[in-house]
């Protein structure tokens, strides 16, 4: 399950000519947002159509218009055949196949997608871009398979199932999940269905929606998992009796990557006035601490970074209008190579490696809270009676398990490329791949997380006589009051286990620090 963001279904988005927020993404997608349109985008989407229908008077062939698309592009269509041509096109590429992809993945690519129609480059006619923003809005979600796409021309099939929704046909969900013939769906909600003209099949097809939807409900849910990262990653050095000493600020100042001050100032913040830092009450003393905790800003700090230019990169591509051909304000209708989905595909790509590496980092933390040989005085493996009690052990089985899972998922889809379309589309990006491991691989790291927020506050609690930091205490406080159980025998560990992963998922953990430290970056 992915982060759910509460918004009122009453809000409205109003779509303009020149694009739209992460945020708006957002409320539509996970909120269920309103979606309208602007004067000024019914206004661009009338004037686009007039110069097709213009073009689509005139014997000269244009592709998209007046050709057939892809490697059969040479052959001229009739007027009488054009409809016919649209409607087919839209029937065999909705040709996806395997599981139902998630609702708020189907919402975002269909409002992407009328973020690109509204910009008045696509040539569609005005009341098929209200028919999509009247889908949005009446709740109908298209249903969506997981391979259908090469992220090249864009997500074509996903986006063919979504268009064959406003023509009345295919399977469609209602608002409480139940799948249902889409006509039906439309009649119940007074919509008529599209009867699709010249370009207008092809512009509801190829776009790189898709793979942005989903980079952009990444890049929400990565920014509250490393934020949270940073805070387990201080209640570890807490644990551990280590020193924060290492997160001065003039130490990440002469090292000026932003992202790793920003983790470190974190973790700083956190750890303000802990009884536990800088204990060493063994028999061996420290110099320094391990890499895995006196790293923590440099390897959270890269991730942070990677967010950064992925953040960039998102918001060009939604000031984007990707379509083939399209329709430029001189008049002209020309091809071009735009629905490429190259720039996000690689940032899909490079967010996987940095989540892989921040979840590691992680996991090798929760290996040394519960290793006696380097705990620093914890007991084996947490547990309350070692020998009879396994504590945490299977724990950090599941938590290596996930990590493992993440460095294959790091594997770069955008590497690859297969061609189709009788070798006419012989490079593609992989981008939807990309983005569907992403999800997989952003589910993980918050169960990750939540397992070293979970023996790193059993380890805290370990350590009698010793004072937490506020902020720790407080997120101890709420954790448990969260259903997160602290020290005791052994118990069933999976509900535990899973309460942490809703806390850390949910907000909670990072509500509960910022109640003491403030803002956290």
């Amino acid at each position: 399950m992915h982060t759910v963001d509460t918004v009122d279904a009453a809000h409205t988005v109003v779509l303009g000519t020149s694009g739209t927020s992460a945020a708006d993404v957002i409320a539509v997608a996970r909120g269920g947002a309103r979606v309208e349109l602007s004067a000024d985008a019914v206004a661009a989407l009338a004037a686009a159509r007039e110069i097709v229908d213009a073009l689509a008077a005139k014997p000269e062939p244009v592709y998209g218009v007046s050709t057939g698309f892809g490697a059969l592009a040479t052959r001229h269509i009739s007027q009488e055949l054009r409809a016919q041509l649209q409607r087919n096109i839209v029937r065999s590429h909705a040709a996806g196949m395997g599981p139902r992809v998630e609702r708020e993945v189907v919402r975002a690519l269909m409002f992407l997608r009328l973020k690109t129609v509204c910009s008045g480059h696509t040539g569609v006619r005005p009341e098929v871009a209200q028919t999509m923003a009247d889908v949005l809005n009446a709740g109908i979600t298209p249903v969506v398979h997981e391979y259908g796409s090469l992220g090249c021309s864009g997500d074509l099939a996903p986006l063919s199932h979504c268009a064959l929704t406003l023509m009345g046909e295919g399977e469609a969900e209602d608002r409480d999940g139940t799948v249902r013939p889409a006509g039906e769906l439309l009649a119940e909600h007074g919509i008529a269905p599209v009867e699709l003209r010249e370009k207008e099949g092809l512009a509801l097809l190829n776009g790189t929606d898709g793979m942005l939807g989903m980079l952009l409900m990444a890049l929400a849910d990565l920014e509250r998992l490393y934020v949270s990262a940073d805070i387990t990653a201080a209640l570890s050095l807490e644990a551990l009796l280590g020193t924060d000493k290492v997160l001065a600020p003039e130490l990440h100042a002469i090292r000026p990557h932003p992202g790793q001050a920003a983790a470190a100032a974190n973790m700083l913040k956190v750890l303000a006035g802990s009884g536990l830092t800088g204990h060493h009450q063994d028999d061996s003393p420290r110099v320094q601490d391990a890499y895995s905790v006196r790293c923590a800003p440099q390897v959270a700090g890269a991730g942070r970074d990677t967010l950064a230019h992925a953040r960039l990169v998102a918001e060009r591509e939604l000031a984007a209008a990707v379509d083939n051909p399209v329709v430029l304000p001189d008049g002209r209708v020309e091809s071009n190579g735009n629905f490429h989905g190259a720039p996000v595909a690689y940032v899909l790509d490079f967010l996987a490696i940095a989540a892989a590496d921040l979840g590691s980092i992680a996991e090798r933390r929760t290996d040394r809270l519960l290793d006696k040989n380097r705990s620093h005085g914890l007991p084996p493996f947490l547990a309350d009676d070692a020998g009879v009690d396994s504590g945490l052990m299977i724990a950090q089985y599941t938590q290596a398990a996930l990590v493992s899972e993440m460095k294959r998922l790091a594997v770069p889809a955008s590497a690859d490329s297969i061609p189709s379309s009788a070798m006419q589309e012989d490079h593609v990006s992989m981008g939807w791949s990309a983005a569907r491991k992403l999800r997989t691989a952003v589910d993980n790291l918050g169960r990750i997380v939540a397992v070293e927020l979970y023996a790193a506050t059993r380890g805290i609690e370990l350590r009698e006589g010793l004072q937490a930091a506020p902020a720790s205490r407080a997120v101890i406080a709420a954790a448990r009051a969260a259903g997160v159980q602290g020290a005791g025998p052994d118990r069933y560990l999976s509900p535990d286990l899973a309460a942490a992963e809703a806390f850390v998922r949910g907000g909670g953990l990072v509500e509960a620090a910022e109640s003491v430290t403030g803002p956290l970056a």
